[in-house]
């Protein structure tokens, strides 16, 4: 599935993944391929970026996540490895 995470300076990453792990706000939550479309808010924490070849952790400080058809998109107020 593709990643994309912007923040509104810029955007962070983009890019492949096998899954993510999200602060949502009433806890954390993982998305792995095919998984069903969703909309939600995130919370204060880490976010966790698993590639093929990487384990890539960013701190989040809130945002919203879209997943629909294999793509996920993360709108992050702030972010920072």
């Amino acid at each position: 599935m593709v990643l994309e995470i912007v923040t509104p300076d810029s955007k962070v990453f983009d890019g492949e993944i096998v899954s993510i792990t999200l602060p949502g706000i009433e806890g954390s939550f993982q998305i792995l391929n095919n998984h069903a479309p969703i909309v939600s808010a995130l919370g204060i924490g880490k976010l966790v970026v698993e590639t093929q070849s990487e384990t890539i952790d960013f701190n989040l400080d809130g945002g919203v996540i879209e997943m629909n058809n294999n793509k996920v998109i993360v709108l992050a107020e702030s972010i920072s490895k």
